[in-house]
């Protein structure tokens, strides 16, 4: 049902709570409460007589990939270095990251979710917007309700802003975590959104950031008090009216209740650098795996690939990528090893690789794909990385 003008927009964002970790801590409830680093591949020392791996025991290349409130006092963030985060927190516990029981746990909280408010925007895998205009009662039992629903469905928490739009919406919720509630209206914008950092606003990066600092505009409510002609001037007439517009709370998008993905990509850092020839098959194995878990995607997503790419990482961080287009569309694991080796021909496999990555686009329901049977295709057993 549409809103009318007798019903204004109210939108929520569901944010779980340090959801990576919480997860881990479903697995390993006895952990609860210390500070508790998710990432890496694989735990790469373990203390003697110990149960699980410290922080400051790991070596090697890997990103934190979330951490507990507890580790995150510390100072540790997402998309820090294992390394970094050791020097922070050394005593802190390393899991390695289960991808596939995190998508588990995102199903269910959205199932759940959809149970009691069905129109909803899927953000990620943590996260969604929910449109509560024209469900019956009031926003802060709704968001009681929805905490609730998605407790006994997971047994984690989250955090619920409730505003009349996105922006203000994914902004609220950040404010009272973990396992918070925030609603806002646009009355309350001047005490509590203009005093807030800039960078609080979801669209306003670094780079931004830095820009507006050097402006002298450090906070929301200096940004709102800047005049729009100025903002256009210093940064271009779509963003420097956008940040006009959000400095003041607008925001008139939709939800957006389906979005066919455009690609699907697996990849892995390593934990030393490879080289294609002396670590020929340790390559083949890593890339035979991202083959394998790629079509497992693809598979659980419904979708074949017509186009296949490839990304390597050199040791010097240079990056290199090829693509592969397909005269039918694939989803199944020897396929994608065959696309992946004739993107690997046009490669240079003369330098030490750090990352690998396997990426399907050119996305179709196995409906809408041509239908012709292929060729069969000799199926040739030497490694990937053979030349």
């Amino acid at each position: 049902m549409e809103s009318t003008s007798a019903s204004p927009r109210r939108i929520a964002h569901l944010d779980m709570d340090a959801f990576f970790a919480s997860v881990e801590l479903l697995e390993h409830p006895e952990l609860k409460g210390l500070p508790v680093v998710v990432g890496g591949r694989r735990a790469s020392a373990v203390e003697a007589g110990a149960a699980f791996p410290k922080l400051k025991h790991y070596v090697g290349r890997g990103v934190a990939t979330t951490a507990t409130y507890e580790a995150r006092a510390f100072g540790v963030r997402s998309g820090m270095g294992l390394m970094k985060a050791a020097a922070l927190a050394p005593e802190a516990i390393l899991l390695p990251a289960h991808f596939e029981a995190y998508s588990r746990v995102s199903r269910a909280f959205k199932a759940a979710v959809a149970e009691l408010a069905p129109c909803i925007e899927d953000r990620g895998i943590d996260e969604i917007y929910i449109d509560l205009t024209e469900v019956p009662g009031e926003s802060r039992e709704l968001a009681l309700r929805l905490k609730a629903a998605v407790r006994e469905a997971t047994g984690l928490t989250c955090s619920i802003g409730i505003t009349p739009n996105k922006l203000l919406s994914k902004l609220a919720s950040e404010l009272q975590k973990p396992d918070g509630i925030t609603l806002l209206g646009l009355d309350d914008i001047p005490s509590r959104i203009w005093p807030l950092r800039c960078s609080a606003l979801n669209g306003i990066g670094p780079k931004a950031t830095a820009k507006l600092e050097g402006l002298g505009i450090r906070t929301i409510g200096e940004l709102a008090a800047a005049d729009r002609t100025w903002l256009v001037e210093h940064f271009g007439r779509s963003y420097g009216a956008w940040l006009h517009e959000a400095a003041h709370g607008r925001d008139e998008r939709p939800l957006t209740t389906f979005r066919e993905p455009k690609s699907i990509s697996r990849e892995t850092t390593f934990e030393r650098d490879l080289h294609p020839k002396q670590d020929r098959d340790a390559l083949t194995r890593i890339l035979l795996d991202l083959c394998e878990r790629l079509a497992q995607d693809l598979g659980r997503k419904g979708y074949v690939a017509g186009c296949i790419g490839i990304k390597l990482r050199y040791e010097d961080f240079s990056t290199i990528t090829r693509d592969h287009t397909l005269a039918l569309p694939i989803a199944n694991a020897e396929a994608l090893r065959d696309a992946a080796r004739t993107c690997l021909r046009r490669v240079p496999l003369d330098r030490k690789i750090r990352l690998l990555g396997l990426r399907a686009g050119a996305l179709v329901k196995p409906c809408d794909a041509p239908f012709t049977t292929p060729e069969p295709q000799v199926v040739r057993e030497p490694g990937l990385f053979d030349r």
